[in-house]
């Protein structure tokens, strides 16, 4: 599963008790050589169902990472800006992607208001519990200008029968033990974001939701209130 080039045992294990934060300041030089990043061909088949929708001034990459995800946005946007709330994670996009504009914050918390055209996000979701993703699309929203879109990834749960399936039960469990008993907590889950409730608060916060295979596109309506 993981690359010569990719963290130990060790370091994957002091990650996992540290703080998300912390976590992905250790984890950000190899970051990109796990598997926890996102896949080429998830980023390649979003940027192709993108591509017809434009075109498209500003992008926001939410929850950038490594700015993995700043290559879906770079062919479509005049500009970019990727935000994470992890300066390590912030260091290795800034070295991947330095015609981007980088921005350390909060995704609970977002600083803009109405500056973007398109904003995406890949594999955040599972940093946030449900009670936590109102004030994430919120944000979203107040970023994005009347008639934005954004571009959420959220690939279909794997079959019951699945290994897959059960290795995300196990996975979730073993960390909802894991922050049961140790502190700071580390928040990630694989479980955590069905579409349909996804779907529902992305509408709650002022969004239309058109579903494509592995993707929810929500689009800010131009008079929409917001919430």
């Amino acid at each position: 599963m993981f690359s010569p080039r990719g963290p130990s045992l060790r370091e994957l294990a002091v990650q996992a008790l540290s703080s998300v934060e912390r976590g992905y300041d250790l984890l950000a030089p190899k970051f990109d050589f796990t598997p926890f990043r996102t896949p080429d061909s998830i980023l390649a088949a979003t940027a192709g169902a993108l591509s017809g929708l434009g075109p498209f001034g500003a992008g926001l990459d939410v929850c950038c990472g490594t700015g993995a995800g700043l290559s879906v946005l770079e062919p479509l946007c005049d500009r970019m800006t990727g935000v994470d709330f992890s300066a390590g994670m912030l260091a290795q996009a800034r070295a991947a992607r330095p015609g981007a504009t980088l921005v350390r914050a909060d995704a609970r918390a977002l600083p803009f208001t109405e500056g973007f055209d398109l904003a995406v996000s890949f594999g955040a979701l599972g940093h946030f519990l449900p009670a936590e993703r109102p004030a994430l699309f919120d944000g979203v929203w107040r970023a994005l200008r009347p008639g934005g879109l954004f571009a959420l990834a959220l690939g279909a749960p794997p079959p019951v029968i699945s290994l897959a399936h059960w290795a995300t039960v196990g996975f979730d469990l073993v960390m909802r033990v894991r922050n049961a008993v140790w502190r700071p907590p580390f928040v990630m889950y694989y479980r955590v974001s069905p579409r349909p409730a996804v779907t529902a608060d992305l509408r709650a916060a002022g969004f239309t939701v058109e579903h494509r295979p592995g993707l929810l596109l929500a689009r800010k309506l131009a008079h929409s209130e917001g919430s």
